[in-house]
């Protein structure tokens, strides 16, 4: 797979493009993408996600994506690199602390693909890119600053319509940066039976694997093993979607024991089965 390097701590330009010209690649970089204008289907580590303007994602190394371009797209592109980001983390340290970094960099490929859901909050995003643009573009004094800060208001926003799976109203403290962190890593492993051990979550957070579960309900109102369904049957949702995989098919990948168990869930999480969800029946619960 081509991987594409970028060798400047951060980046600011846009592309209004007909066809995507870029073959399926990852990047050395993360990087934002705003969708300005038109529509069409990112494909995004094997799931697809349908894309509008107004729409933001956040993609990490880790990722490999390309577009499908269904109506012309003006796409704006932030490119930045771990080490820029986390000396913006230590600027701002009196705000939030360096720890917070895997948590809004995390990205959850199990929601609706967008980095931002909230209406109100992608406004902002996209008001504070246009301040962006215009100091990256016209350099004058303290535009290093003003786009410093604008930036890191920008990734504040992302990281509260991240932190939505519990209070919000939460300060984002010791505890709650743990949790952030676990919940992430459920997130983006949840397919990954070896990480997904209980004993080898607990290590990589140092918790006891007795308490783990506890700590998770205690802080989101759910178990353990109910939020790792809740996120298998929010990609359910997606690959009954796309299309591609029978319900067998999608049952075995997300490792339920049989398509009966997976049908009984979904249908107990979305009020109706998975074939008629895939029928595009949507459930008004």
């Amino acid at each position: 797979m081509k991987r594409f390097n970028n060798f400047h701590p951060f980046n600011v330009f846009s592309l209004e493009l007909e066809i995507w010209e870029f073959e399926l690649h990852q990047h050395n970089f993360y990087e934002l993408i705003f969708i300005e204008k038109g529509k069409g289907i990112h494909l995004l580590n094997e799931i697809s996600f349908k894309y509008k303007k107004g729409d933001v994602f956040l993609i990490t190394p880790n990722d490999a994506h390309e577009f499908i371009i269904e109506n012309k797209t003006i796409f704006t592109f932030i490119k930045f690199t771990e080490l820029f980001f986390s000396n913006l983390l230590e600027i701002n340290k009196l705000l939030i602390s360096n720890n917070t970094f895997e948590t809004i960099l995390k990205q959850d490929h199990l929601n609706e693909g967008c980095a931002i859901c909230d209406k109100t909050d992608k406004k902002h995003v996209f008001s504070l890119l246009k301040i962006i643009q215009h100091e990256f573009l016209n350099t004058s004094i303290l535009s290093k600053e003003i786009i410093q800060k604008t930036f890191f208001a920008v990734m504040m926003l992302i990281a509260r319509n991240k932190n939505s799976d519990f209070n919000s109203s939460i300060v984002l403290d010791k505890d709650t940066e743990r949790l952030n962190s676990i919940l992430s890593h459920i997130r983006t492993y949840v397919l990954d039976n070896e990480k997904m051990k209980l004993k080898n979550i607990a290590t990589q957070f140092h918790l006891s694997p007795n308490y783990i579960s506890i700590y998770i309900k205690k802080h989101t109102g759910i178990s353990l093993q109910q939020y790792v369904i809740k996120m298998k049957l929010k990609l359910a949702e997606k690959l009954l979607e796309e299309k591609k995989l029978n319900i067998n098919e999608i049952a075995t990948k997300l490792g339920f024991n049989d398509s009966s168990h997976f049908n009984k869930l979904f249908k107990n999480h979305r009020g109706i089965s998975p074939s008629a969800f895939s029928k595009g029946y949507i459930s008004n619960s």
